[in-house]
């Protein structure tokens, strides 16, 4: 099998050129089929440009461009090229311009790249972020690229690099620019697409993959992105901004296309289930859907069971929801539940759970927690769970999960100190609080978001789950952090919640029914709520609600009162 990049998108390119390798959909205009033969001679467009710019191979490239089907050119001639492509969010309107102008020449100033491939537009951004001495080279804009006929060659210098040399980078999660590279070799990810696709059974004479996910990201990037082309697998691809103004799109391109696999985040199907109206779903058959898999941490059974009740009517099979455990450094997919079978779910005791970290089965009239598995790991990965001095916890004990594969990334690029603290006798610490149970895990929340009050350990998540219970508190629409309250020796819980409703009447009444569930639902006495007006709340690159960030502006607004 071909060790390379650039080698395995030839194989396809010489075997099956008139193959379609994506199907671009946008709005307001007719979709588009892009053959492998197509795909390969445009990337040679971005591959030749940046030979004449000087750009040597193994140099980094920094990939910032709207969506279009010019991002994907320009991530395959880097590849081809043999330079290191990383692809990064663009400036949208949900951005605030001024922290992701200081979040890209952080990037910059880490990462080193030698180009930047962006658009017009972007120039008065690119020029404020490309300081004096910077390593920055060359910055080529999409409408000064040459194109041209081309003859299909393979003798690029990315034929030339080896196998455990970085292929690309992808980010960890933050608002914008991520500070830590993910560094990938070819092998690492190959490694992975061979263990992911024996977990979910890929078929290249069947399998369609439709995705709306950004490719700044893992989930995007790897599962929606460089899979299927790397397959021989159509990919049917979605803007993310055509998704969130319109996410019945979604629906109709796999009824349209009989799509088999998709990744989806976690608020995505509560988003679907409450945005989708239903004279969208006419005439929409579901029944090609074999998998569409939540790779958020912790995945919700809540969230499933919405999904399945708006659209099984339209052919959607219950066991179709499945769940995975996946991160951007272990290129990633970490874990994959049992395509046979519903994903595991445990009903546990609230309070053991929350005081103590174990899990014990819930008994009638006690306050209790739907735990949802995300499976078990891929073939070429193992987990441990483990407490804060590195010891192994038994099953059904919750602590930090750390993991080995052959897929994990070779370092955070340019920042050995992150790769070094990452590391522990050879595991990866995560940063995920979980546990194992049966031969699966079950992912509980971030350790950077735990919230300690009086002793018992309180998951943010778990508290915007009993928020989205209530009427006037939509899904993805509020967030919870805690504050350090000096005066107890211990933390607050802080709520924020946006409405639609107007009146301020409404919006004290809204926070007293905030109050009043969260006391009588879970181990806390709630104090601090915020009702908002829509918009208040921040958001990552990957649509999380991003809660050290607006613990930053919830601060800020505290002390400018």
């Amino acid at each position: 099998m071909s060790s390379v990049f650039p080698a395995r998108l030839w194989l396809h390119t010489q075997n099956n050129p008139e193959n379609t390798a994506v199907h671009f959909l946008e709005s307001n205009a007719d979709d588009l089929a892009v053959s492998y033969q197509e795909l390969y001679l445009r990337a040679a467009d971005f591959a030749e440009e940046l030979h004449r710019s000087g750009i040597k191979p193994g140099e980094v490239v920094i990939l910032i461009i709207n969506y279009r089907l010019d991002l994907i050119y320009a991530f395959w001639g880097a590849i081809l090229h043999g330079a290191i492509p990383s692809i990064l969010p663009f400036l949208t309107e949900k951005l605030n311009p001024e922290r992701y102008l200081a979040d890209l020449t952080t990037l910059l100033s880490v990462t080193r790249p030698s180009a930047i491939v962006t658009y017009g537009d972007f120039r008065p951004i690119v020029k404020k972020a490309v300081k004096e001495n910077s390593s920055v080279r060359s910055v080529l804009y999409l409408e000064e690229i040459t194109r041209g006929e081309k003859q299909l060659k393979n003798d690029y210098p990315g034929f030339h690099r080896s196998a455990e040399e970085v292929v690309l980078l992808q980010h960890s999660s933050g608002t914008t620019g991520l500070q830590k590279g993910v560094a990938l070799s070819h092998q690492a990810v190959f490694n992975q697409l061979e263990a992911l696709s024996e977990a979910i059974r890929i078929d290249e004479s069947s399998d369609v993959i439709v995705s709306w996910l950004p490719l700044y990201h893992d989930m995007g990037l790897i599962a929606g992105f460089i899979l299927p082309i790397l397959s021989g697998i159509p990919l049917v691809l979605i803007s993310p901004f055509d998704w969130v103004r319109a996410p019945y799109r979604l629906l109709q391109a796999v009824s349209q296309y009989r799509g088999t696999l998709s990744w989806l985040p976690n608020f995505a199907y509560n988003f679907c289930a409450i945005k989708i109206r239903d004279r969208h779903l006419e005439g929409l058959d579901l029944s090609s859907w074999r998998a569409v898999i939540n790779c958020s941490e912790p995945v919700r059974w809540e969230s499933h069971q919405a999904f399945q009740e708006k659209f099984a009517a339209y052919g959607l099979r219950q066991t179709a929801l499945q769940t995975s455990y996946a991160m951007a450094e272990n290129t990633f997919g970490v874990t994959q539940s049992d395509l046979d079978r519903e994903p595991s779910t445990q009903c546990v005791d609230q309070d053991t759970f929350l005081e103590k970290g174990l899990i014990k089965p819930a008994e009638q009239d006690k306050p209790s927690l739907v735990m949802m598995s995300s499976g078990k790991t891929l073939v070429n990965t193992s987990i441990r769970v483990q407490d804060a001095k590195g010891n192994i916890l038994p099953d059904d004990s919750v602590g930090e999960i750390a993991l080995k594969s052959n897929c994990m990334l070779k370092e955070y690029y340019n920042r050995p100190d992150a790769t070094q603290k990452s590391f522990q006798d050879g595991w990866f610490l995560t940063g995920d609080y979980g546990y194992l149970s049966r031969g699966e895990i079950y992912v509980t929340g971030r350790k950077k978001d735990l919230i300690i009050v009086g002793g018992k350990n309180i998951y943010p998540g778990d508290l915007e789950e009993l928020l989205y219970e209530l009427p006037g508190v939509h899904p993805g629409r509020a967030v919870v952090f805690g504050l350090y309250n000096e005066k107890l020796g211990t933390e607050d819980v802080v709520v924020i919640a946006e409405t639609d409703l107007e009146d301020s009447q409404d919006h004290q009444a809204l926070a007293d029914l905030i109050r009043s569930h969260i006391t009588q639902n879970s181990p806390i006495s709630l104090r601090h709520v915020k009702i908002t007006k829509a918009g208040w709340i921040l958001k990552t690159s990957s649509g999380k609600t991003s809660r050290s960030a607006n613990k930053e502006k919830y601060l800020s607004e505290l002390a400018s009162h």
